[in-house]
């Protein structure tokens, strides 16, 4: 038992002693030597929700009491400057290595330890400072040698706080012996929402808003706050009657009577006010007991009486009725309304911590349109939403550093009218003023030192937002701090963020792309609801890569990538592709995911993984599949397998910049092969066979063969040529099929020209001109290769269709080219044979007859085939001439 009580004293000894150090100053004892010792003051809220009370304790410590604050960033901390303007107090100093971090305080008490250089003497000004954002949250004015160690009142702090509702207070601090109380009505609602408060007619026991006397409270449409004394008759909005002018409703004291003795009824006086962090706040005095005994209930501050509240829409002035006028609060009571007991001279504070708005955000709004330019001015800073702040301001439109929403896709135009001292930028960093100059990073994205002018020579800055952008940049000056606001970055449509889109197959997904440099984002949005949604470059899901997003039990949109080499759920590997700007979001069950990707993944040249061979050629059809489900998780079963997926794959020209996708052969593209094979496998190599084996028949029989099946063949090239461009929309040399092509039909166009400038034939028996041997051989030579680089061209085409199409006839159609073209060489070895045995039998003397004249005179036009016949006419009028002689060439 002895052992256990000096074991227990011992532990008591240890904690305490811990604790006694802990407390104080490592090392150093604070002297008392300061002016300043004993000062106490209350901050003055700036933002944040800020309260609190400050004394000195000793030479280097202070105490924080009553201290409410909203969380801030990780770097908020005590601050000292030599005064409270922007430049001073920017150029300020931590005084102490207390972080208040990120949390919220609520009612909280503390002491505070000075850092060891710093002395008060150097400060002035004490804030709550956020290092970050060069916020002041709340601060105050310490006494100068000499000054009046009284600090001037803050309107913010009262004797006593009372809870109306969750989101409505109300503050107050007596002054019986000079007959008046301060009430500050404190409510998170929004900017145009009145806050009344008020007592209730002490005869009355039910209806209590009748004959009530209330103060209600607000903002101007500029955010100035007023506050008027209003007096209660019925349960409706105030109205005048036409023919008395009297007032009904809930009206101000002034609507009932201007005067009385010559004393105006508004019996409230406005004290201070102000919006901060979403809650307003407005303080205002009124007398316990008023000289107005009609419209103003006495306040007995020994006694408890019946007060009421509401929360509801003011109505702002018109021609009608020039007043401000509270409408129905409607809402549920305790809520919007609702009435308690109170007797002001007890001590009341329920209010534990700060209040905490939803919607912080009370600047302007302005959403910006691509057809409406943004007029960008400055002007004086009259409720900057960060202050500190410089004394003049961006405006936009008229509006002081309002909040700008852009979409993205949806280019932002400036018109930049700030002066030449001020030039506009778009940039990441939260202060702006040129970042580098602080050691900080950030990113510009439009705007710079050019981006200045004026109003009779503005600057016109275009700004395009894309899918990369943040959800969060600024507007700012490039040479001053915080003189800009907040950029909201928003999803507009993905037609306006992409390029080019394109409908997949059955029209269940659509496929959005944009093709930079070396890279290219992607989005893919279903048109239905499901649990996930998946595309795949291939063509079918199996050998393809995949790209799944799904939303996870936690709501968090996912998005993985895989390899697919079968069709049970084992078949599907994770791996591991290099993406970028991913997001994956569901809307009412509808799927939509994004992301970027580079063209060639970043692998080495011994990287054996799967996604390394995942590479992408923009100059190429890019094959897409999809498929959906209602189920997708890290580990796959047959359950979460896809229960629907597309037939087929789309072909998608990722280059041409079009919203359009290859998907079966067209009819127009098979026309033109059809146009294309009768011209280069039939017509054309027939012209040339009847020039070359139908001399031998009476007549220009060959002749006229042999024009009529080039210039038809010649015509269908060119209108099948026609037929193409115009279903592919435009003339594209990237493939070998195109290139054949080209060279081919240049030679087909070049043998009417030749024909044209033709040499004239030598009469029998005189040695042919130099300029006929040329020519002859130029015009075998083109013609018959012609036909080679045509045929070429048939066989390419065939390949191209095969890799653009996948079609299942290909093989086969190709295989039929070939057998033909095989028929047409052993039909030209026949008649070559054929030839060859003739003039041999010729030379032989053997009785083969020519019909005929067999030395044709070719003097003729062969692009007039009239002039080729009156010509063989006039020869043949005679007798005929029937003769033996060896087939010359």
């Amino acid at each position: 038992m002895y052992n256990s009580k000096s074991s227990l004293l011992l532990l008591l000894f240890l904690i305490n002693s811990f604790i006694f150090f802990c407390n104080a100053d490592s090392g150093t004892k604070c002297s008392n030597t300061s002016s300043l010792i004993g000062f106490e003051s209350n901050f003055t809220m700036v933002q944040h929700q800020l309260r609190g009370h400050f004394k000195i304790l000793d030479d280097c410590s202070f105490q924080v009491s009553r201290f409410d604050m909203l969380s801030g960033s990780s770097d908020v901390v005590f601050w000292g400057a030599v005064a409270v303007d922007f430049s001073n107090i920017t150029r300020g100093f931590p005084i102490s290595d207390h972080c208040l971090n990120q949390t919220t305080y609520k009612n909280a008490s503390f002491s505070i330890q000075l850092l060891p250089n710093v002395t008060w003497d150097q400060i002035k000004v004490l804030s709550v400072w956020d290092v970050t954002t060069l916020s002041d949250f709340g601060h105050l004015t310490l006494p100068t040698n000499g000054s009046d160690l009284y600090p001037g009142r803050v309107h913010t702090m009262f004797d006593n706080c009372k809870n109306l509702s969750g989101n409505y207070r109300v503050r107050w601090s007596l002054n019986v012996e000079d007959n008046w109380i301060e009430i500050g009505l404190e409510a998170a609602t929004k900017t145009m929402n009145y806050m009344a408060f008020g007592w209730a007619n002490p005869n009355r026991t039910k209806e209590l808003m009748l004959g009530a006397d209330i103060a209600v409270a607000a903002f101007t449409e500029e955010g100035k706050p007023f506050v008027d004394d209003f007096y209660i008759t019925s349960y409706s909005e105030c109205m005048l009657h036409g023919k008395d002018g009297s007032a009904v409703g809930v009206c101000p004291d002034v609507v009932y009577e201007n005067t009385t003795n010559g004393m105006t009824l508004n019996n409230t006086k406005l004290v201070y006010g102000h919006r901060r962090d979403g809650v307003s706040f407005i303080r205002f005095r009124k007398p316990l007991n008023s000289w107005d005994g009609k419209y103003d209930l006495p306040v007995n501050p020994t006694e408890e009486m019946t007060v009421i509240w509401a929360l509801g829409l003011m109505k702002p002035p018109d021609t009608i009725r020039p007043y401000y006028l509270p409408q129905n609060h409607g809402g549920p009571m305790m809520v919007a309304y609702g009435h308690l007991r109170l007797n002001v001279s007890e001590n009341v504070d329920d209010c534990f911590g700060p209040l905490d708005a939803d919607d912080k955000q009370d600047q302007d709004l302005i959403i910006a349109s691509a057809k409406v330019p943004l007029v960008v001015t400055t002007g004086e800073a009259l409720h900057y939403p960060n202050p500190p702040n410089p004394s003049k301001v961006l405006y936009i439109n008229k509006k002081e550093a309002p909040v700008l929403r852009v979409e993205r896709g949806v280019p932002v135009k400036f018109s930049v009218q700030t002066g030449h001292d001020v030039a506009l930028y778009i940039t990441s960093d939260y202060l702006g003023g040129n970042a580098t100059l602080r050691n900080a990073t950030e990113t510009i994205y439009s705007g710079g030192p050019e981006a200045e002018g004026v109003m009779a020579s503005p600057y016109e800055l275009v700004w395009a937002p894309d899918r990369n952008t943040p959800d969060q940049v600024f507007y700012q000056s490039l040479y001053q701090p915080k003189m800009g606001w907040r950029v909201e970055v928003v999803d507009g449509g993905l037609s306006d963020m992409y390029n080019n889109s394109v409908f997949l197959d059955d029209q269940q997904v659509t496929f959005f792309w944009t093709v930079s440099k070396d890279s290219i984002s992607i989005a893919a949005r279903g048109e239905k609801k499901s649990g996930y949604l998946a595309i795949a470059f291939g063509g079918e899901m199996v050998n393809s890569y995949a790209y799944v997003g799904w939303i996870d039990n936690a709501g968090k949109g996912r998005l993985n990538t895989y390899w697919i080499d079968g069709k049970d759920a084992s078949n599907v590997h994770l791996t591991n592709e290099n993406l970028t700007h991913v997001r994956c979001k569901s809307e009412n069950g509808i799927i939509t995911f994004e992301f970027t990707r580079p063209f060639n993944p970043s692998c080495s040249s011994h990287d054996k993984k799967k996604e390394c061979k995942n590479i992408l050629d923009p100059t190429t059809p890019l094959r897409v599949v999809w498929a959906m489900g209602a189920k997708w998780s890290e580990h796959l079963s047959e359950r979460n397998m896809h229960s629907v997926t597309s037939q087929r794959p789309v072909r998608v020209m990722l280059l041409r910049g079009s919203s359009e996708a290859e998907q079966d052969l067209r009819p127009v593209l098979a026309v033109h092969g059809f146009m294309m094979f009768l011209a280069w496998g039939i017509l054309l190599p027939g012209g040339i066979l009847a020039a070359r084996y139908l001399k031998h028949v009476k007549g220009d029989g060959w002749y006229q063969i042999h024009v009529y099946l080039q210039y038809s063949g010649l015509a269908i090239i060119l209108l099948a040529v026609l037929f193409a461009v115009a279903e592919l929309h435009g003339f594209f040399v990237s493939s070998l099929h195109v290139k054949f092509g080209i060279a081919a039909i240049f030679c087909a166009c070049v043998q009417p020209v030749n024909a044209y400038l033709r040499p004239k034939k030598p009469d029998h028996g005189v040695e042919a001109s130099s300029n006929r041997i040329i020519w002859e051989y130029f015009h075998v030579i083109v013609g018959r290769g012609a036909i080679v680089v045509g045929i070429a061209a048939l066989f390419t085409g065939m390949k191209h269709l095969g890799e653009r199409y996948k079609g299942e006839n290909v093989h086969g159609l190709s295989w039929a080219l070939i057998i033909w073209f095989l028929i047409g060489a052993l039909l030209v070895i026949y008649l070559e044979y054929r030839e060859r045995q003739r003039r041999r039998d010729r030379f032989l003397g053997r009785g083969n007859w020519v019909l005929g004249n067999v030395e044709e005179d070719d003097s003729v036009d062969l692009l007039n085939p009239h002039h080729a016949s009156a010509r063989t006419g006039s020869q043949n009028s005679g007798l005929m001439e029937v003769q033996l002689e060896p087939l010359s060439r």
